[in-house]
């Protein structure tokens, strides 16, 4: 539905095609969002690397959703470099917190906010071999709940949307042989990145005004206990 009070949102992580950030933006602006965009790739409304470079101005955002973050740290917890965990909390961590600091002043004075965080199943089921990338989607909750908690009275909302398996180009871009051994195990595939969009977009509108501190899963069932719907066995009786 089309917003009667134009509001502007920055989303972070957009300049990917076939990524989520770029689903968001489609699914915003069809709302009448005014959308600006931030990411370190160009193609974007500003072009920086939200963990260490100079921010824009960023005091007019009434909708922030915090979308980029590293997905390609793989290492194990015995064996992954510190260096490797560092970035992934610098970006994922870090570059949301700074970003956010530059939103939070200018909603808090408007008293009018949303603030949607894109985190991850990661985050609550754990990732073997990405066990900083899981740290730090499970980070961002903490913070989402202390942002809710802090602004509850002052018009803002603080959320956050995990996405479970999605078919983004990131995805899309491993080996098939990979890519057929996660979908053996899921009972609907992979999620698309119009249905996160269309999450973020509830928690972004003036209709949610009620709803903060709360976490939205959009994994399309993979976290049910579906054993006996994805068992090949159980598929012949």
């Amino acid at each position: 539905m089309t917003d009667p009070h134009p509001r502007k949102a920055l989303v972070t992580g957009a300049a990917r095609e076939g990524g989520i950030g770029k689903a968001i933006v489609a699914r915003l602006e069809a709302d009448g969002v005014k959308v600006v965009t931030l990411d370190r790739a160009p193609g974007c409304t500003y072009q920086a690397d939200m963990s260490t470079d100079e921010l824009p101005p960023l005091d007019d955002i009434d909708v922030y959703v915090a979308n980029a973050g590293l997905t390609t740290m793989f290492g194990a917890a015995h064996s992954m470099s510190i260096d490797k965990w560092r970035k992934d909390l610098d970006v994922n961590l870090t570059g949301t917190f700074r970003v956010l600091q530059q939103c939070l002043p200018g909603m808090r004075e408007r008293r009018y906010g949303r603030v949607v965080v894109i985190s991850s199943t990661a985050g609550t089921q754990g990732m073997p071999a990405q066990v900083s990338y899981s740290t730090t989607k499970a980070g961002l909750l903490g913070l989402v709940k202390t942002v809710a908690a802090e602004n509850v009275a002052l018009g803002i909302t603080a959320n956050a949307v995990l996405p479970g398996m999605t078919a983004s180009s990131g995805i899309l871009s491993m080996p098939q042989d990979i890519q057929d051994a996660w979908l053996a195990s899921m009972p609907n595939g992979f999620v698309d990145p119009v249905d996160i969009a269309d999450a973020v977009a509830f928690f972004a509108s003036p209709t949610a005004r009620s709803v903060t501190g709360q976490f939205l899963t959009v994994d399309a069932g993979d976290g049910l206990n579906t054993r006996t719907v994805t068992s090949s066995v159980a598929q012949h009786h």
